[in-house]
């Protein structure tokens, strides 16, 4: 009997792996809100689509940081999700939204968000608390 509600079959493997990731824009500045937040998870769901992932939860944090549920293959590496999610999204960003130019004057040597991230390993116990935690994260803010 197949559980497809936590588990997921591919072709040679069944799997529930599930991060819990955090990363924050650089110098900490409030610049992930408006037009730029909804451009931000528009494109983080397309790169999940295209590299063959999935963002169970996603939110905003005190418009500095972004929190991410994700489900992953074992095929792909955390390091490599943070990579695509951080690069391709800071490119597109900085392409679509004029008001990042204010926070990121320079023409050159832009970086969008911090150098490091935070990812933790979720297990079937702690996926509900951690996706409620994500969830409330605008909530906490008011």
């Amino acid at each position: 009997m197949k559980d497809t509600n936590r588990l997921t079959y591919g072709r040679t493997s069944v799997y529930n792996l599930n991060y819990h990731i955090i990363w924050g824009t650089k110098y900490r500045n409030k610049v992930l809100k408006g037009n730029v937040e909804v451009v931000l998870k528009q494109c983080l769901r397309e790169i999940a689509s295209k590299y063959g992932f999935r963002i169970a939860h996603m939110e905003i944090g005190k418009d500095d940081h972004i929190h991410l549920l994700i489900s992953a293959p074992p095929k792909l590496s955390v390091t490599n999700i943070v990579r695509w999610l951080k690069g391709i999204s800071a490119w597109k960003l900085f392409r679509e939204c004029p008001e990042l130019q204010t926070s990121y004057w320079k023409q050159q040597n832009r970086h969008l968000w911090s150098p490091s991230y935070y990812v933790e390993s979720i297990g079937a116990v702690n996926e509900q608390a951690v996706a409620k935690y994500i969830d409330d994260q605008r909530a906490k803010e008011k």
